[in-house]
Parts: C-alpha cells; structure tokens; sequence
C-alpha cells in the first residue's frame, strides 16, 4: 500500500517530487523516483514497507525491462510466485510487486485476471516504450490522470497531479457531485478541472505522445453470476471456507496487524476468523501478531458500541484499544484531514480519521475491516423490502420478510398488525408494477402472478441482488471504499478486506435473496458462517448502527461555535460553491432547536461539506502550486 505518480514526458525532478511529496502520507516509510535515460517517462512512488521490508522491496522497482509503481496489494502472490516459478521465472525479493511484473510478462494484462487483491499500478515497458496501467476490480486503490498541454500524468490522489496545472479551478461537474454524492466516485468525474479518475476493474495501455487514453474493462461481475444450485446447508460451507481463506491471505504481512472492531457483525466475524485461522489453519507468511483491537468510543452518545466490543475481545482473549473520539481536538484537525481526504461526503471524517491515526500510533500498519458486507447481503436492512418482489405470492415468505423489516425498524409486535404487513407489502410491491393504480389491483395482479419486469442488471439477479449489485458496484460501496482509503491513508495504514475477495462477492451474487434474509435475520449467510467463531450474542444481533459522527449532539455543544463563527465569516460569505442563506439556516436549525433529528444534522454538516472543502482543500492546492 503506497502512492504512486507517474509523467509522460519527464520534467524537472524538483517540481515531480513536489507532486510527489503531496502525497508522502501515503507512504511514510520512504521514496523514489526513476526516470528514463530518453527523458520519456518518469515514476515517483512513496513506500508503506508491508511486505518485504528490506530494500529489495523499494520501488519504482526494476525489472529487466520493466519498471513498476505498484499501490496495493496482490493477496495470493505465493501461489501466482509458485506458478511463475515452473515457468523459469526466478525472483530477487521477498515482494509482490516483483510477482506483478513476473505475471505481466508471463500473460500480458491477462496476468489482471489471476490476480486476488487490490491494485493501482504503472508498468513500463523500456524495449517497446509502452506504459501499461490498471485498477483492481472494485476500485479499491484509486488512480486519478490528466492531460496538459504537453504532458500526461497520473498519481493516487489529485493533490499530486495540480502541481502540473497553470491554474486549478473546480470542476463543471462540481454541482453535480454535490448533488450526487453517491454516484460520482463510480465515474470519470471529479471536482478539479481537468483531473480523471481513472475506472476500476480496467486496463490501458499508452504510448509516448498519445493524446487520450481508452481503459479496457478486464472484468465484469456479471459475467460469473451463476444461481447456486447449492442448498443452504451448502451455501453456508462454501461461504464459511472461502471467507477462511480470504482472511487467511490477508493476514500475509511482515508488519503487525489489527481490526478496526465496531462490535457489529461483520468487523466482529473478521477478527473472530483470525483468531480462528492462527490456532487452526496453516498459511505461508501470515503474521500472528494480530491480537490489536481498536474500538472507536463516543461517550454518552448511541453511537458507542464498545460494550458489543468488549464481548467480542473478551470471547477471543485479546486485549482491545478503546479509543475515546474527542470532537475538540477532531474540529480543530477538520481543515487538514479534509486536505487529506480531497472529496466531499454526508458526514464528518474526523472519528475515522483519529482512529487509523490511532491505530498508526499503536504500531499497527495493517487493519483488516469488516468492509462491503452490508452492500452485497443487506445488511442497511432499508433495501429489504425488494425482496417482496422475489418473495411473489408465497405467504411464509413474505411473512418472513416483514418480521425482519418491522425488527430492523425496531417495532414492537404489539405495535404491528397484519393491516401493518398488508399496507407495507402493497404500497412497495404496487410502487413498482406499471398499472397498480390500486390495492385492490395490486391484490388482483398478485393473485394471478402477473407481475411486469423491471430493469435489472442481469437476468440472473433477483430484485434484491439487483438493487444490492446496485449499492455494491455503482453507489455506496464505491463511495465508502474511496472514503476509508484516504481515512487510513492519510494516517499510514493499510486498510485489507476480506469480505471484498471477488471470489465472496461472485458467490454473493449467485445465492438468492432467502439466503440473505431468512428467520427474521439480514445477513443470515454469513452469521450461519462466522457464528461457530465469535459469541452468539454478536452472531445473532440485530441492532446496527454503523460508525458515524454524533453530529447533533455536536453540533449543539464542542462544535456549536466552531461551526457559528465560520458561518459568520467573510470566507463564507464570498464562498462560491454553495447557498450562504439556505446553509446558515440548516446549521442554525440544528444548533437552536432542541429537537433537532440526525437526518437535520447530517444536513446541516453536508450542507457546509462545500465550502469546508474550498477552505480545507481547495485553497490549500492553489497555494501550493
């Protein structure tokens, strides 16, 4: 896990580690940077030493007739090492990066396919002067490129790229993004002028003085959607074994590791399988310093979960790191963590910030999260009632259905009758049936099963796999991943995920709707998988409430002055990217009313998100160049 950055032509090296130090967070543990003796190219890396730790494992990195930027990770380097090995290949480190360019010589950008783990990577090519680069299959690592007027250049974060600018101004997709938080990072927009992102799961080669680029898809989810034919039983098996494995590989690591523990299921479930792995499952190069639990505390809020946390830590025997976030010393850093984090988003990044800073501080470089589970099985619970569609007519099943939607709304039985379930089952399912004007037409078409398609993604996916396909690879989890990268980032740490090894999410993909909600439970796969691991009390918990900011009651006390002197502050009044009135009304109604909602604070805090990002980030790189 590095930053990489990368020119075509070479420039004056002075002003290529000025883009380059721009992003010396991301690899605190050293730098280089190589340039072609024809001046053609130069790479600029910035080192987080998590494999291989010696200098062998430096990079840019020189290979015969290959020079590589690697950021990432490639899980499954022993196995590809041992395959390259038969084929006369013959290694110099202890390194993945090494691998990398041992299966691209092998196999070309088929090499992309064999890979398991998460990659943002520049190869070089000296003999026929081709640059060739890809992203992991779910935009884990980010790659941003650009083309001047003479130059093109590409880097890990935008900061390392407007160096190169004559003049840096936001984007015309600007407005859109803001409106669009959630969609924006699955595309090529973003908020500087002139600046790309670069698609996952995608590959382009590039030749001295080509003009534009054309990323090539190598992979598309879809295309391995096979419907199990597996029973339940079966289906937990399967799940069970390749979530070992997926963790098991993540544990390679000549550093310690630890796990950002919320005490939810799913961060509960990773580190319950690690402590599962390291007394039962012999794996090559896993570290077993990995007994560093974090657990970010909010105290007096509904937000702590340490209580559900310290089941967990106490269940497997391990000490725990309880960190309490302080809103004070959090409010004053907001300006330099939002540098850190470039984009804009509904919530605050200061409890995610000070935990990986805290996790650094530790002596942790790698977290190993809980991260993709809810987008691929259901988990936010709000999606569920598209099941309906897939449940149709049989009664248990819709039955079942509505027991897990009224729990997850935390209604009481008393509180929910049958009219409750009926009303539920028809204004959703009528919503989406062209023609059900009615409930008694709703009831009729039911009867008779004649229900019109949708629009799905695949003719495999069910209606809530096609909304979940949705939040996995288009919406919210693109969003999250581009978030918790810069949150450890910023801070040194390495952030792994086993819930995201394509070979889960495939599978996740291919089991239908009732293996993911099933006997009142979201998620049920996975708890069934992970339950014999941890305490049943966290296999079988059904509140959820997700690490966030206590906005409110921040708001109204550490931040209430904080966020009334920036509203009263010329800075905001000549800030052009947002609505001074309709802004200062929104944070105003927090701070005043007494009954001020979270969704109204998440409002408030998102409403100001543009013009902090101006102050944080935006005015910090014009300074700069």
């Amino acid at each position: 896990m590095c930053g990489i950055a990368g020119i075509l032509p070479a420039v004056d090296e002075k002003l290529f580690k000025k883009g380059l130090d721009a992003i010396a967070h991301r690899g605190p543990d050293g730098f280089g940077i190589w340039k072609e003796t024809d001046d053609s190219i130069m790479l600029g890396h910035r080192r987080l030493a998590i494999l291989d730790l010696s200098d062998k494992g430096k990079q840019p990195m020189l290979l015969e007739k290959y020079v590589i930027s690697f950021n990432g990770e490639i899980y499954n380097f022993i196995e590809l090492k041992n395959e390259l090995k038969q084929k006369g290949y013959h290694f110099l480190t202890e390194s993945d990066t090494e691998v990398i360019v041992a299966a691209f010589d092998a196999w070309g950008h088929a090499c992309l396919q064999k890979f398991n783990g998460m990659w943002a990577f520049a190869i070089w090519n000296r003999e026929n002067k081709t640059l060739f680069i890809s992203r992991d299959r779910f935009g884990k690592k980010p790659l941003f490129y650009s083309f001047t007027k003479a130059h093109f250049v590409f880097a890990s974060e935008m900061k390392a790229i407007t160096p190169f600018f004559k003049s840096i101004n936001t984007s015309n997709d600007f407005g859109w993004c803001k409106e669009n938080v959630f969609l924006y990072e699955a595309t090529a927009k973003t908020l500087i002028e002139g600046i790309s992102r670069f698609p996952a799961a995608s590959y382009a080669y590039f030749n001295v003085g080509d003009t534009k680029i054309n990323p090539i898809v190598f992979y598309n989810p879809l295309d391995f959607v096979q419907p199990t034919t597996l029973g339940y039983v079966a289906q937990v098996e399967k799940f069970r074994e390749t979530f070992i494995d997926a963790c098991a590989i993540r544990m390679r690591s000549d550093v310690p590791i630890g796990t950002a523990l919320s005490g939810g299921l799913d961060s509960s479930a990773v580190i319950s399988t690690i402590a599962y792995i390291d007394k039962h499952i012999k794996s090559e190069r896993i570290s077993h310093d990995w007994q560093h639990a974090f657990v970010a505390c909010f105290e007096g809020s509904f937000l702590d979960e340490r209580k559900y946390a310290k089941q967990v830590v106490d269940h497997l025997a391990i000490p725990a790191t309880y960190l309490e976030i302080d809103p004070i010393s959090g409010i004053e850093d907001l300006m330099n963590d939002l540098y850190y984090f470039e984009e804009l988003y509904i919530t605050s990044p200061i409890p995610m910030m000070r935990t990986y800073s805290a996790i650094k501080k530790q002596g942790v470089t790698v977290s190993i999260d809980g991260h993709g589970a809810d987008e691929m099985m259901s988990g936010y619970g709000t999606d569920m009632l598209e099941a309906l569609l897939d449940a149709g007519i049989n009664v248990k099943a819709i039955a079942d259905i509505i027991r897990t939607y009224r729990d997850y709304r935390n209604i009481p039985p008393a509180d929910w009758t049958i009219k409750n379930s009926w009303n539920t089952y028809a204004t959703t399912i009528g919503g989406k049936l062209p023609g059900t004007s009615s409930k008694a037409a709703f009831y009729l078409r039911s009867l008779v099963n004649i229900q019109q398609p949708r629009y799905r993604a695949h003719p495999a996916l069910g209606y809530l796999n096609n909304v979940l396909y949705d939040l996995f690879h288009k919406s919210v989890l693109p969003t999250l991943l581009r978030n918790y990268d810069r949150y450890a980032m910023a801070n040194g740490v390495e952030i792994r995920m086993p819930f995201m090894d394509h070979r889960l999410v495939e599978f996740a993909f291919s089991i239908p709707w009732s293996s993911k909600i099933k006997n009142g439970f979201t998620k049920s796969i996975i708890r069934d998988a992970t339950a014999p691991f941890m305490p049943a009390s966290i296999a079988w918990r059904k509140s959820k409430i997700g690490f966030n900011t206590p906005i409110v009651e921040w708001l109204k006390g550490p931040w209430k002055n904080y966020f009334l002197d920036h509203i009263a502050s010329s800075n905001f009044l000549q800030c052009d990217l947002i609505d001074h009135k309709a802004v200062k009304q929104k944070v105003e109604k927090v701070i005043f009313n007494e009954t001020a909602t979270w969704a109204e604070g998440e409002e408030a805090w998102y409403a100001m998100q543009p013009y902090f990002w101006q102050q944080g980030f935006f005015n910090r790189i014009k300074a700069a160049q």
